[in-house]
């Protein structure tokens, strides 16, 4: 039986031969990944709260559980989801992830109790969470090593982009229904299979070794690449860590405590951030904007980090992640107009761009691409686990007092903190051992290993 994860040797020989780099295909399809996934996000749902609790009668902490379910559920599974990455590639997890996602956004258009929400959402938070996040990092550090700054930050991009379009989309074509909120939950499960499905099913390729190329478009044996090679190992040397031995390095836990700390702020304040401008008296179409704001700044200081990744360390770039979403959290207390709105969305989409593309470089570059997914896995469970905190705990607080200053000063003081563990984040030292061989899917037994 043919192997579906590892292109036939003709395919193989045919993108060797193609005038670009393979891997600027695969950035693509992890774009158009990046841009679905934002379907289930919790700033799509943000807009859906004021509407579906009118007309629901449910509470905010109650919908705001669903989020963190999902999440919960995806730390479970992503142990488990690592090794299958490291040994068959992004394809399989990308598509049952973006059809997982789009069916089960478009479902939440039926729902009449509390339950059936639960059982809709929950499976697209998952994917979100768990299937999504691998798929697409692990796609990303596979086919790029120098150039993976700049290739995560574009797909950071794609990823705002989405997530910029998803609660427009889901907001026009509720007023275009008359006020269907049903009607935006369709367009947005119709745009995630739109977007991601097929350039995921036809064009997905496991790593650049499969099809005779070296990352970040050097072919193995050409002659003419052993500069860029020289250069690159002058430039990166890719450390080569099993998930034993990343889990024995302070690294891999100052990573995590960092991951624990900044994740409650990204989701809190992203599910929670329009209902809380229009308690604060700004109009709910401003609102919708105002998130769509922190998206398009995000984008752009995607970009940006991943242009000077290479210059400043990954240390200092955490740093700046985690006081820019402190402040932005606890600017918002004090909204009262549509421009300080504008100014702390502004500030919250700096750190945010910046958390999407340094965390996944930071992984990476650690503890390289080998066992990514396995070491990546693992980790992910500290940041579904945070991320499913969030919106519980900022949902929670705001039904307790009343409003959600003392939400955001929690969050705040969150952001504030993991900018302190991130002074701390210094790459491990590589492990004491012979080498390994080249990057090459793993068997059976070495994932077990791990």
């Amino acid at each position: 039986m043919p192997d579906l994860h590892r292109p036939h040797t003709t395919q193989s020989t045919h993108l060797t031969r193609l005038p670009f780099f393979y891997g600027w295909v695969i950035l693509g399809c992890v774009c158009a990944a990046g841009f679905a996934r934002q379907g289930p996000a919790v700033a799509t749902l943000s807009v859906f709260i004021e509407p579906m609790t009118g007309e629901l009668g449910w509470s905010r902490t109650a919908i705001s559980g669903a989020v963190s379910l999902g999440g919960i559920l995806a730390a479970i599974l992503s142990p488990m989801l690592g090794p299958l990455l490291d040994r068959h590639g992004a394809r399989v997890m990308l598509v049952a992830a973006v059809l997982a996602s789009g069916l089960s956004v478009m479902a939440i258009s039926q729902v009449e109790t509390l339950l059936l929400f639960y059982v809709c959402f929950v499976v697209g938070r998952m994917c979100f969470a768990g299937p999504f996040d691998l798929g697409i990092y692990g796609a990303i550090n596979s086919w790029f090593v120098m150039r993976r700054p700049m290739a995560t930050a574009i797909a950071t991009t794609a990823q705002m982009i989405g997530l910029t379009a998803m609660p427009l989309i889901a907001t026009a074509a509720t007023t275009w229904s008359g006020d269907d909120w049903r009607m935006g939950w369709i367009a947005v499960g119709t745009t995630v299979l739109v977007v991601g499905l097929l350039p995921n099913l036809l064009l997905m390729v496991r790593s650049p070794e499969d099809v005779g190329l070296q990352p970040d478009g050097r072919n193995l044996g050409d002659p003419s690449t052993e500069a860029d090679t020289k250069h690159l190992t002058a430039s990166v040397k890719e450390p080569d860590f099993t998930r034993a031995e990343a889990l024995r390095r302070p690294a891999f836990w100052l990573l995590s405590l960092f991951t624990l700390l900044v994740f409650p702020v990204q989701a809190g304040v992203s599910l929670h951030q329009a209902p809380h401008l229009i308690e604060s008296g700004i109009d709910p179409t401003i609102a919708a904007t105002v998130v769509s704001t922190f998206s398009v700044l995000s984008a752009i200081s995607g970009l940006l980090f991943g242009a000077v990744a290479r210059r400043l360390s990954v240390r200092v770039l955490l740093v700046i992640v985690g006081l820019s979403l402190g402040a932005s959290a606890l600017m918002m207390i004090g909204v009262t107009t549509a421009l300080w709105a504008y100014a702390a969305a502004a500030v919250f989409g700096v750190g945010i761009g910046g958390l999407l593309t340094m965390l996944p470089i930071a992984w990476a570059d650690f503890f390289g691409r080998r066992s990514f997914g396995a070491i990546r896995g693992i980790a992910l469970t500290v940041q579904v686990v945070a991320q499913a905190a969030g919106p519980i705990l900022s949902g929670y607080l705001r039904d307790l007092t009343g409003d959600y200053t003392m939400s955001l000063a929690t969050l705040g003081a969150l952001g504030l903190a993991s900018a302190g563990i991130a002074l701390f984040a210094r790459p491990p030292e590589r492990p004491n051992r012979a080498e390994l061989p080249k990057f090459a899917p793993q068997s059976k037994d070495s994932s077990e290993e791990n």
